[in-house]
């Protein structure tokens, strides 16, 4: 009898166990919950590989998922190198709205930007980019020596 009971008993430990770490990754898995005010489709774009010197964009959907009008305070990047752009009317309730976060690719290598947003006076969230930039060609077209020999050539 004790040996049935404490087979059952480790059997559902171990079934209770596998359930909780099942459910843990579950959670890591799913998108951030939402705060029911605002929902962010993408929270992240990466824009891979850039050229240097090209400025890109992305637009960021966002969608009021309450019963009351949204009103976007302000979205600031951390740098003046990202630029976001919203609409300042207040987004009605089950409506979407835009950002567009620009990127001016100046300086090559690596980049991750964040975008904060600000709603309804007190509450916040971030949206990120990122990619690499790499470093464009110096002119239109390479140099072409042979122009260059050519024209010594009929002196």
């Amino acid at each position: 009898m004790k040996k049935t009971l404490s087979f059952f008993l480790l059997f559902f430990t171990a079934l209770w166990a596998g359930a909780q770490n099942q459910h843990s990754e579950s959670e890591t898995m799913a998108p951030q919950p939402s705060d029911g005010i605002l929902e962010i489709k993408q929270t992240e774009f990466d824009f891979s590989k850039i050229p240097q010197g090209k400025p890109v964009f992305h637009y960021f959907e966002i969608k009021n998922i309450s019963k009351e009008p949204l009103k976007l305070d302000n979205v600031q990047a951390t740098c003046g190198c990202t630029t976001p752009e919203w609409d300042h009317e207040p987004i009605a309730p089950g409506a979407t709205a835009k950002i567009k976060v620009g990127y001016n690719a100046a300086a090559e290598g690596h980049f991750e930007k964040y975008i904060s947003i600000s709603y309804n006076n007190t509450q916040s969230k971030q949206i990120k980019i990122k990619g690499t930039v790499w470093k464009a060609p110096a002119g239109s077209a390479p140099a072409n020596e042979s122009i260059q020999f050519l024209k010594q050539q009929n002196l």
